[in-house]
C-alpha cells in the first residue's frame, strides 16, 4: 500500500476517533507513522502532535455549536498542563524508543479498563446520561467551585506530562479524566477535550523544537487533511450515539491498538 493511501485511510480513522470520542487520534497516528510509514518513534510522536493538534481545532467547531465545549475549564485545564508537558518532553528525549512504545501500550490498557468499568456501572434512577455537571469555573457570572481546584491541577498536570512524554494530544487520558475525576458527561468531555488537546499539542510541540527532529511535511499534510474530513463525520456521531456506547467504543479502540503494539514488540524482540 502506498504512503498516500496509508495517510488517507489512517487519517480518516484518526479524525473520526477525535470527532466522536475526543481522543484516540494519536493512539492511531503514532503506530501508523511507525509501522506503516516507517518513521522512528521520536519522529512519529512529534509529527502526531501537528496532525492531532490541527485536527482537534477543526473538530472542535461542531461540538462548540452544539454547546458541548466548556471553554473556561478547557483553557484553564490546558494552561495548567503546560509545565507537565514540558517536563514530559524533556524526559522522553532520553528514553529508548521501544521502551516508549511499550509504556504507551501499557498505559492504554489501564485507561481502557477504567473506561469499561465505568460504562458498565448502572446509573441511579433519575440520573440521565446527558445531564450536565455544574461548571467548576465559569466566567459569566464569575464563579469558582474551589473545593475541586486541587483535583483540577493534579489531573491537568498529569495529562500534560503524558502528552509531552508520549507525543500525544492527551485525549485518551483526558476524556476519562474529565468523566471520572471532574464528573463531566461523556459528550461534554469529548467536546472539551478537543480544546485541551489543541493546547497540549502546541505546548509539547514547542518543547520539542530544536531537538534536531526532521519531519516529513508531505506525509503530515496528507494525514491532517484526511483527519479533518474524518473529524467532521465523527462530530456528527456524538449527538446520535448514547454516551455509554461511546465510552465502550473508546475503550475497545485502546485495547485493540495496545495489543497490536505489544504483539509487534514481542515478535520483534
Amino acid at each position: 500500500m502506498s504512503v498516500v493511501a496509508v495517510a488517507v485511510l489512517a487519517g480518516v480513522l484518526i479524525g473520526i476517533s477525535l470527532g466522536a470520542l475526543g481522543g484516540g487520534g494519536s493512539i492511531l497516528t503514532v503506530p501508523a507513522l511507525v509501522y506503516l510509514v516507517g518513521q522512528d518513534a521520536t519522529t512519529a510522536t512529534t509529527g502526531s502532535l501537528v496532525i492531532v493538534g490541527v485536527t482537534s481545532l477543526v473538530a472542535l467547531l461542531p461540538h462548540a455549536r452544539a454547546g458541548r465545549v466548556r471553554f473556561g475549564q478547557g483553557l484553564v485545564f490546558g494552561a495548567l498542563g503546560v509545565g507537565g508537558s514540558y517536563l514530559g518532553s524533556s524526559l522522553a528525549a532520553g528514553v529508548d524508543p521501544d521502551l516508549l512504545l511499550r509504556a504507551f501500550a501499557g498505559l492504554m490498557l489501564v485507561v481502557a479498563v477504567v473506561m469499561i468499568r465505568r460504562s458498565l456501572r448502572p446509573r441511579a434512577p433519575g440520573d440521565p446520561a446527558d445531564a450536565l455537571e455544574p461548571s467548576m469555573i465559569s466566567w459569566r457570572p464569575l464563579d469558582c467551585r474551589c473545593g475541586r481546584v486541587g483535583l483540577l491541577v493534579l489531573v491537568a498536570s498529569a495529562v500534560g506530562l503524558l502528552t509531552g512524554f508520549f507525543g500525544v494530544g492527551g485525549g485518551f487520558v483526558l476524556v476519562p479524566a474529565l468523566v471520572l475525576a471532574l464528573r463531566f458527561t461523556m459528550p461534554v468531555a469529548v467536546g472539551t477535550s478537543l480544546l485541551v488537546i489543541a493546547v497540549n499539542s502546541a505546548t509539547a510541540l514547542t518543547a520539542r523544537v530544536g531537538h534536531g527532529i526532521s519531519l516529513d511535511w508531505g506525509v503530515i499534510g496528507l494525514f491532517t487533511a484526511a483527519a479533518i474530513v474524518g473529524s467532521l463525520v465523527g462530530g456528527r456521531l456524538v449527538s446520535r450515539v448514547p454516551a455509554a456506547h461511546l465510552s465502550r467504543a473508546f475503550a475497545g479502540l485502546l485495547v485493540l491498538v495496545a495489543l497490536g503494539i505489544g504483539l509487534e514488540s514481542l515478535l520483534r524482540g
